[in-house]
């Protein structure tokens, strides 16, 4: 496919559903840090049960800092998109900087969220407070 006719198809998504910006678009389609890590120093499940939505995260920590993460997701458009954005939000932080992300950090990572998509921002702070407290 040409990047011409790329071009062309993301114009006409984003014409036909406006719910996503950009950025989500970038994250959905092109995650980063999707995987596990199977000798992790952190690894957490979390779910929201009225969606379904399920957000895996493990990690490695050298000097108590994230050194490595990876994420896999059971979910929307959106919280695929988010969980890849998380683990750039988190690439090098310490316990203390992971604590305070706030579902609005999230929300920002990919450019916002729809009120029907903001569950994902949700589940995405969860998944670092349950990281946090392990930490």
């Amino acid at each position: 496919m040409t990047a011409c006719l790329r071009a062309r198809l993301r114009s006409a998504r984003l014409t036909i559903d406006p719910m996503y910006s950009e950025r989500l678009l970038d994250h959905f389609e092109n995650p980063r840090n999707v995987g596990e890590i199977h000798d992790a120093d952190i690894r957490v499940e979390v779910s929201n049960p009225i969606c379904g939505d399920v957000l895996r995260l493990s990690a490695n920590l050298t000097a108590g800092r994230i050194t490595e993460i990876r994420y896999l997701t059971r979910g929307c458009t959106a919280s695929i998109a988010v969980g890849s954005a998380l683990t750039e939000l988190l690439m090098g932080k310490s316990a203390d900087e992971a604590g305070s992300i706030t579902r609005d950090d999230v929300e920002g990572a990919v450019g916002g969220l729809s009120n029907e998509s903001k569950h994902a921002a949700v589940l995405a702070v969860d998944g670092v407070k349950a990281m946090v407290r392990q930490m």
